[in-house]
């Protein structure tokens, strides 16, 4: 199997950490405890005044300074007009910060829950402040951050995944086939609506990136934020049957309309969304493979079985893209 190169955090230790932190002026107390996250590293950290840090550990080689910059730019933009979003620390007139070789950046602890995200009320304030946010990433434009589109997120994850070795040999030919019509059959329908709109966006917009607080949702990660449709950040949130899906797109769109717009037209593109995303979830976990957290996480990954229902998957979301679109205005 080809992997990518080494660990990129094997020498992120505890002192490490704390060194970073004194960096920027604050004062470790000695607590310490390492949150949940795969791409990049992430702690909070206790200082001796008794305020609680999160400290994020950029993964190298990701993102340049400039994309982290913009998105920090953006977090303060949303930060301002009010939004709930967690901004990074400032010092001296920065946010991102580098200690041996890593990039970093700080944020005060904001506690919160996991969303309901079964519960329509919670959709409707989900759907409320995402269109808030939409209205503020229409007032400008990304100038460094990726923008979605099939080649990056489609075409070079299935070579990704075609050359990671991952897929058993008695289902390559058959992942191959697949994920290539899939590949058609997104494009094809990139290619039915028109060029996709440049909105700046979440991009990444799920219950795992979303804190829920007695104010209601506060979104703790823009690390994925791109240029897109306004349907990227509202497709997550629809799961189940279509009777289901119906109901939590009109809870959603019960708070979305109270400020914010969007073109119906964007609905026809909520399955070829859903397989790319399919797609580049198992080239995301293909790449990372020598980042010991990749492993312990996903130890199934190159089971025949996994890939079996991938493959399932796949055939499934060619027939939901030759569909008519479920969701209805």
């Amino acid at each position: 199997m080809t992997h990518s190169a080494p660990a990129p955090f094997e020498n992120l230790h505890p002192g490490a950490v704390f060194s970073a932190a004194e960096s920027i002026g604050l004062e470790p107390s000695g607590r310490l405890f390492a949150l949940n996250s795969y791409e990049n590293r992430v702690y909070q950290l206790g200082d001796e005044s008794g305020a609680l840090w999160v400290l994020k550990f950029y993964r190298p080689a990701r993102w340049s300074d400039a994309q982290i910059e913009e998105e920090h730019s953006f977090t303060f933009e949303l930060a301002r007009a009010e939004l709930p979003v967690a901004a990074p620390l400032v010092v001296d007139g920065e946010s991102l910060f580098a200690h041996d070789d890593l990039r970093f950046a700080a944020f005060p602890n904001m506690p919160g829950r996991a969303p309901e995200l079964d519960r329509l009320d919670t959709l409707t304030l989900l759907g409320r402040t995402l269109a808030r946010m939409h209205a503020v990433g229409a007032r400008g434009r990304f100038e460094h951050r990726p923008t979605l589109e099939l080649d990056r997120m489609g075409v070079k994850a299935r070579a990704t995944v075609m050359a990671s070795g991952f897929v058993p040999d008695a289902l390559t030919g058959q992942y191959a086939r697949v994920s290539e019509q899939v590949i058609g059959r997104v494009r094809q329908c990139f290619e039915n609506f028109g060029p996709l709109p440049g909105l700046r966006i979440h991009g990444d917009c799920h219950g795992g990136n979303i804190l829920w607080r007695e104010t209601g949702p506060l979104f703790v990660d823009l690390d994925d934020c791109l240029s897109g449709p306004r349907i990227q950040d509202l497709w997550m949130f629809l799961a189940g049957d279509a009777a289901s899906q119906q109901a939590s797109w009109a809870a959603l769109m019960e708070g979305y309309e109270q400020f914010g717009e969007i073109d119906f037209a964007e609905l026809t593109l909520v399955e070829a969304l859903r397989s790319l995303r399919i797609v580049h979830h198992a080239a995301w976990i293909a790449s990372r493979w020598r980042d010991p957290a990749f492993p312990r996480a996903f130890p199934w990954f190159g089971e025949a079985r996994f890939w079996e229902r991938h493959i399932g998957d796949l055939f499934e979301q060619l027939a939901a893209m030759d569909d008519p679109p479920i969701l209805s205005r």
